[in-house]
This record gives structure tokens, C-alpha cells and sequence, in this order.
């Protein structure tokens, strides 16, 4: 059942590119959108393109990243032609980056208390989830390198635990807020990924088909839960510097 488009968060630039019309006029507010796709399949630029869209919108973001800094973030967003620096100073995107570590190296002392939660500091960090759009680059980084995870991963628990990090994204999209996850699926188990899966109201897969020599980018809608207009079931596109996400055709099933 389609809902008005007037009550989606749009995402904007309709003069640049023609994803928010192939996504059906933007997302459903209270809603969690999961993004998959290998190492390599546009995951980062599609969030990116997200959050910049969002913010020319008037929505407020928050933007969590594993791996860039601010600057590499600003720098990377100005390669696409999404300039964010207004959005920042404006206060209109906070920006993150998580210090997730890195599991195998420790300074020394028990391992369990060395390691950061980081799930749980995650889900304390307030000021994160004040955001019309909370989107977190790449969940599964977080995921991996967290010891309480890791350690209900070893007792074949990890769905457990995965149900407890639902059940606080639940709490935060009922204030009609969007979380928006991308994920490596090939770095999780089924039995860790498939939770999120589950309970995913937009589940979009980011692919990558050779054809040739040339490497084909495409957007594989397999759930839209509250969409506006149509949305296609497979979007054809590429990430251009100088220009950013660019849709290249679109077939509907």
C-alpha cells in the first residue's frame, strides 16, 4: 500500500539525478533501510548520496562512518559534487567517525575490558539518534570488532544478539526516524545478518554484474515497505567523480 509522498523524507536533486524518483519519492519515515552490496559495490557513495540529498531537503542527518575521517568524508563528498561543508557548518549533518580498533591488535591487559563495547556505546550516544536519519557506514565493521558480539558469535548466540540491537533501533524509528545500515554481507554470518534482513522495512542489494570488461552497477530493490509512487525493482547505475550517483535505466518486474 503506497502512502502519500508528501509524508516521505525526500531525497532530493531531482535536477541531478533520478534516484529519488526510482525509489518512489524518497523514504518512509520511521523506518529502517538496510543497503548490502561487496566490498567495491557502491555502498558508501549510495549513503553518501543519501545524506547529502536529505540535507538539501531540510532533513538532519547524522552520519557514522567506520572508516573516514571528517576530512575524508568532506574531501570524498566533494569528489561526488555533493559539497557538504555548509550542511556541517549549518549544523544540518553531524558527523561521526567510529574508532572501532582493530580486534587482533591490543595494548596489553584483558581482552574483554581492552576492546571497546561498541555496540553499547553506540546505543548511549544520544546526541547520535536526534536525527531525522541516523546512517551508519558499514554496521557490519561495527559488528565484527565488538567483543560482546564476537563472544555470543563463538556460542553460536549471535542471533540473540542481534535481537537486542533491534530492539533499541525499534525504540528509535517509532519517533518516526530513519536508520539507514550498510553492510558487507560477505563478512557476517546468515545467523548474525539475517535478523537485520528480517526486520529491514527498505532492503536494497547493491550489485555488481561484469559484462564484458565493463563492470555493471546495479540496485536490487527487495523490499520497499511504505513506498511512495512505483519504485523500480532494478536500477541501473554508476558513481562518477565530478558528478556523483548517476541512474543509467531501469527495467520494472
Amino acid at each position: 500500500m503506497s502512502i502519500a509522498s508528501t509524508d516521505l523524507f525526500s531525497l532530493g536533486l531531482d535536477d541531478h539525478d533520478r534516484l529519488n524518483k526510482e525509489l518512489g519519492g524518497g523514504i518512509p519515515p520511521g523506518s529502517i533501510i538496510l543497503v548490502e552490496g561487496d566490498y567495491g559495490a557502491g555502498k558508501s557513495a549510495m549513503s553518501q548520496r543519501f545524506t547529502y540529498g536529505l540535507c538539501e531537503e531540510g532533513h538532519e542527518v547524522t552520519y557514522l562512518s567506520t572508516e573516514l575521517t571528517v576530512g575524508s568524508f568532506l574531501d570524498q563528498m566533494h569528489s561526488l559534487s555533493y559539497d557538504m561543508v555548509d550542511h556541517i557548518l549549518d549544523e544540518d549533518v553531524l558527523f561521526l567517525h567510529a574508532d572501532i580498533g582493530e580486534s587482533n591488535a591490543l595494548t596489553g591487559g584483558d581482552e574483554q575490558s581492552e576492546r571497546k563495547e561498541l555496540l553499547k556505546r553506540l546505543m548511549e550516544a544520544e546526541v547520535m539518534w536526534d536525527a531525522d536519519v541516523v546512517v551508519i557506514d558499514t554496521f557490519d565493521a561495527i559488528l565484527r570488532n565488538d567483543p560482546k558480539f564476537e563472544a555470543l558469535v563463538r556460542q553460536n548466540e549471535e542471533r540473540q544478539a542481534a535481537l537486542e540491537v533491534i530492539s533499541y533501533f525499534r525504540d528509535v524509528i517509532s519517533q518516526g526516524k530513519c536508520i539507514m545500515l550498510t553492510v558487507d554481507p560477505s563478512t557476517l554470518d546468515e545467523e548474525a545478518i539475517g535478523p537485520f534482513r528480517a526486520i529491514a522495512d527498505v532492503f536494497i542489494e547493491l550489485e555488481m554484474i561484469e559484462v564484458g570488461n565493463d563492470v555493471r552497477r546495479q540496485i536490487n530493490v527487495l523490499r520497499f515497505a511504505g513506498m511512495g509512487e512505483q519504485v523500480g525493482d532494478t536500477i541501473g547505475f554508476s558513481v562518477r567523480s565530478g558528478t556523483g550517483i548517476v541512474i543509467e535505466s531501469r527495467s520494472v518486474a
